[in-house]
């Protein structure tokens, strides 16, 4: 009998499709922006969804390129000719430099545009006005194309830290129409050196060290093994830049080459007070590639253009970020995501605001640190993700409140984000007072896709919100139908239509563009309508009666439980109801019955150690709001989560050792250490056994 049970429920996991995931979501209260930040707001005419409705598409996004300053206007403002690889405002030329600098200079010259704060607390902020930064940008700029021989196409690779020399490098590319690729800089000289290799970049540019939890990390010994995987790529990088963290000093202990390793600050004596025009590109012309990374195959360069991102994120951070050039506004991401590309440098400084850049992780030296920064520098607009609130939830959860600073506005991004970390997001770092914006988005989309818009919509604590104005997004099941609103049923989120800051392809492989991206829901290959080519966004999502959306994260990141898949977004968010929990992790294991069963991880707020009360409480609170079929296989209570550098917690390695699987190389996390303590305390003090397990649970938790 028990053969022929495994045999249905086996049968019965073959029928179920991806686009079928669980949702057990309860509908959260609504919460208003208040009448000081409507009254402020740049965007509070309901009508803006009626200017953007598709019956204006796509002449409507005409609003978000007349922010900027063009060389050339263009002819065309969707060019579908070569569909799907969309040409924003054909025919028009600009500068993207030009348009974050030069234009500003005669009303906000003297104007902080960034505002740079170092780990070391003892060290004052460093504030650079756009005078000092068009100076700065002009002469690396001359450098670059002087001594670096780079002209207009060219590539080149940035592996650094968040310090002021990054965007003052990604701008001097952008002043000459060379395409910059910045790799982030907790990542591996392996990392970079593929990611240089395809991009076909000569030129590395890095710096010798910079500080990460109170220590100088050496971070020049990178670039020789990125040299090293070029050269195996067969790809010679032929210079490499250092920049240096401290004046005078040099903070590695990696010897410099001779010959192909120079120090941008010596090399920059020779074009001190040089100007270098602009040089106006075609709108469509490749501003940048980030690269998206996994645990398998090739990293693929995302190619995003010109005129069609910068329009979209400066559109985007006015009228979402509500960022005004009276703000001081804080995104607590690294440049070397899409995010700080989007929302520290390009977005905000095309619209002359002042952006803080901080190079260190939030909590140190202590979990107060994020809100006397704020306090000090008088900080309005915070912008971070789930991550970083949840660390700082669990390393501080009262330490907001003893702060005198106040935010306007807050944003949250890179994930979705769990009902009781958004109230207490709201409650407690804002005090009550910011309203919130809960943004979906990707490094390919180039910008926000779904949120509220700040002064018009109510907030849903859980809920992305609607779409922004001029996308037109869809829910389709596996066979392209279409999941209504408010059905309860959740499916694969897409976009019907083009936008500016979409990304142009992939760099070098126009193939995986399209079958990634577009061919599964394409009913005709030859088709030149943008409607007959919506966007796969690989992200599951339910529409609820009142239109937003609450995303639910991967498709292929959910535990098919005897058939039943559930979305592992919503099992974390069961295990931080309990109070005790401050941060959660759900990942499949194997079981011979029910195939995949969830089994949880969870970390607690400082001053709990009851974890045989927590686990029972856990499970509890799965059972009661999920069901009984998502029991957990067990609950460990582990004293922190195994983390990227950047905060993000690795389910691949907790699922490799749930699965007795090699955890692979986590000598880059921020933590590894936690990494052995978790699996002595899940497998027992024993020799490490590898177990051969199925593909999805390999594949689980990879970083994309």
């Amino acid at each position: 009998m028990a053969d022929v049970r495994v045999m249905k429920e086996k049968e019965q996991e073959t029928e179920v499709n991806e686009a079928q995931i669980a949702v057990h979501w309860k509908e959260e209260q609504y919460f208003y922006p208040s009448s000081k930040f409507i009254g402020q707001a740049y965007l509070t005419d309901p009508a803006v969804d009626q200017r953007f409705s598709e019956k204006n598409f796509p002449e409507c996004f005409r609003e978000y390129a007349d922010l900027l300053s063009w060389d050339q206007y263009w002819h065309t403002t969707l060019d579908t000719s070569d569909a799907p690889f969309w040409k924003w405002y054909a025919g028009g030329k600009l500068n993207a430099s030009y348009n974050c600098i030069d234009r500003h200079l005669e009303q906000y010259r003297n104007k902080a545009a960034f505002v740079f704060v170092g780990e070391p607390e003892d060290v004052p902020p460093l504030s650079i006005t756009y005078q000092e930064l068009y100076y700065q940008v002009n002469e690396m700029a001359a450098l670059l194309r002087d001594f670096g021989g780079l002209k207009a196409g060219d590539r080149v690779t940035i592996h650094m830290p968040v310090v002021p020399e990054l965007p003052i490098t990604m701008l001097a590319c952008a002043r000459l129409g060379v395409i910059h690729s910045v790799v982030f800089g907790g990542f591996s000289g392996e990392a970079c050196g593929m990611r240089a290799a395809d991009s076909g970049s000569k030129v590395l540019v890095t710096i010798d060290g910079y500080y990460r939890s109170g220590a100088m990390t050496d971070h020049k010994e990178k670039a020789d093994i990125a040299v090293k995987t070029a050269k195996d790529e067969k790809h010679t990088i032929e210079k490499v830049l250092v920049w240096h963290r401290e004046p005078g000093k040099y903070n590695s202990k990696t010897p410099m080459v001779e010959g192909r390793d120079f120090f941008v600050e010596d090399v920059l004596k020779k074009y001190a007070g040089q100007i270098v025009e602009p040089v106006p590109m075609p709108s469509e012309a490749p501003l940048f590639l980030m690269y998206t990374s996994g645990t398998t195959g090739r990293p693929k360069g995302c190619q995003h253009g010109t005129g069609g991102y910068l329009s979209y994120v400066a559109g985007t951070t006015k009228y979402i970020q509500d960022l005004h050039p009276t703000d001081v506004y804080w995104c607590m991401a690294d440049i070397g995501w899409i995010t700080g590309h989007s929302y520290i440098v390009y977005g905000p400084l095309a619209l002359a605001a002042t952006s803080v850049l901080y190079e260190g992780v939030p909590n140190y030296p202590d979990a107060g640190r994020p809100w006397r920064v704020a306090k000090r520098l008088n900080v309005n607009i915070f912008h971070t993700s789930p991550t970083a609130i949840r660390m700082l939830r669990k390393a501080g959860p009262d330490e907001p409140a003893k702060y005198d600073y106040h935010f306007k506005h807050m944003t949250t991004v890179g994930e979705p984000i769990e009902p009781e970390v958004w109230k207490w997001y709201h409650e407690v770092v804002g005090k009550g007072e910011a309203v919130i914006v809960d943004t979906w988005w990707q490094t390919e989309t180039g910008g926000f896709l779904c949120s509220t818009k700040p002064a018009i919509d109510p907030m849903k604590p859980g809920s992305a919100g609607p779409a922004l104005p001029g996308i037109y997004p869809v829910i389709f099941d596996e066979e392209g139908k279409e999941v209504k609103g408010g059905s309860g049923k959740a499916g694969n989120i897409c976009i019907r239509n083009p936008w500016p800051g979409m990304f142009q392809t992939i760099y070098g492989d126009r193939d995986r563009f399209v079958a990634q991206y577009y061919r599964k829901y394409n009913k005709n290959p030859k088709s030149k309508d943008w409607r007959d080519w919506p966007y796969f966004a690989g992200d599951g999502a339910v529409q609820a009666p009142d239109g937003y959306f609450r995303i639910l994260g991967r498709v292929d990141d959910v535990i098919n439980v005897a058939g039943h898949r559930l979305g592992t977004k919503e099992l974390e968010s069961a295990c931080l109801t309990v109070n005790e929990v401050a941060e959660a992790a759900v990942i499949p294991v194997v079981d011979e019955v029910k195939g995949r069963v969830p089994e949880v991880y969870v970390s607690l707020k400082p001053g709990q150690h009851n974890a045989t009360a927590v686990s029972e409480a856990v499970t509890k609170a799965i059972e009661h709001q999920i069901g009984k079929i998502a029991r957990p296989k067990k609950v460990h209570v582990v004293p922190d989560m195994p983390k990227t550098r950047s905060g993000k917690i690795m389910r691949r390695v907790l699922a490799a050792i749930s699965n007795q699987m090699d955890t692979g190389d986590v000598t880059t996390l921020a933590n590894p250490d936690v990494v052995e303590q978790i699996r002595v305390m899940v497998q027992g003090n024993r020799p490490v056994i590898t177990k051969d397990v199925p593909e999805d649970v390999k594949r689980f938790g990879e970083e994309r």
